[in-house]
């Protein structure tokens, strides 16, 4: 058996754009040969998804999972809805999400580089790409670990995630509100919980274009002061969770709902993700695409 240095390993990375441990794996399989790892390499497909490094991974799904008191919502991005649909790469998101409870990483960096079945978790995600075709990548997550119990939602098969931790015993009444708060949160949007998670800085922004624009609209500065007040109060109702009005019943704040069902002060916190959001999305002129596809037919 041939051997082969460290350095071989990191010419073979930087040749094909794949992990350490696949490098290093494909080179002890190929005795040392190095153009047999690299053979090896496209036909475990982990080549071919360094291939896609530089394609854009704008579709995907927000995939929620619970195990026992820690909970997960993770968006895991493909290049296409057709992928992003198939059952297969539902599969891939659940495992991820499977093992971010396990591990519970800080980042994605510290989840891809943990050990998952013998190889890295980032291998793994390399090696998916090569089984879907197309350029497989975990964007964010967020690990809840909780006292009390975790409530999830998705929307539309995985277009929007939701997750709320409530420190309080899952009883039917708490489950049955905490679904009710998870279909509004997914809904409303807010940006906080409580009025008092907004920083001083962020209401005093407010306050001057506010201000700013009200004096627009003609009134005297000394009243101004009185109508920004007002509104500053519509915007802790229209961005803090708790202060909302429930989707369902515009009479009631969410608070309020919570205090109805038993659970005053339950509700910890919460996060939710919106598929995409942010990211920029590959525009392909039809004509275009249709000649490529010609182009590719011809080799």
């Amino acid at each position: 058996m041939a051997e082969f240095t460290a350095k071989d390993v990191m010419k073979l990375r930087e040749q094909t754009g794949a992990g350490m441990m696949d490098c290093k794996k494909a080179l002890t399989d190929a005795e040392g040969d190095f153009e047999k790892a690299g053979e090896l390499l496209r036909e475990r497909g982990i080549a071919k998804a360094a291939k896609r490094a530089s394609k854009i991974a704008a579709e995907g799904v927000v995939y929620a999972y619970t195990e026992g008191n820690t909970g997960v919502l993770v968006e895991v991005n493909c290049e296409s809805d057709f992928v992003a649909n198939g059952a297969k790469f539902h599969e891939i998101a659940e495992t991820i999400a499977k093992q971010i409870a396990k591990a519970k990483p800080a980042t994605v960096e510290e989840l891809l580089a943990g050990e998952f079945e013998g190889r890295t978790v980032e291998s793994y995600v390399q090696e998916q790409t090569g089984v879907v075709g197309e350029k497989v990548s975990v964007r964010r997550f967020t690990v809840y670990e909780t006292a009390g119990f975790i409530e999830t939602y998705i929307h539309m098969g995985g277009t929007m995630g939701v997750m709320l931790d409530f420190g309080c015993a899952p009883t039917a009444e708490a489950k049955g509100v905490a679904h009710e708060v998870a279909l509004h949160t997914a809904f409303s949007k807010p940006a906080y919980l409580t009025r008092d998670e907004v920083t001083a800085e962020t209401i005093e922004k407010e306050k001057a274009i506010l201000k700013q624009e009200v004096i627009n609209e003609g009134k005297p500065e000394a009243i101004a002061e009185k109508i920004v007040m007002g509104k500053i109060n519509k915007f802790y109702e229209d961005n803090c969770l708790l202060d909302q009005k429930f989707v369902k019943d515009d009479k009631i704040t969410v608070a309020r709902l919570l205090e109805q069902a038993g659970a005053k002060g339950a509700l910890k916190r919460f996060v939710f993700y919106v598929m995409g959001q942010g990211l920029e999305k590959k525009q392909e002129d039809l004509s275009e695409e249709v000649a490529k596809q010609v182009e590719a037919m011809k080799k």
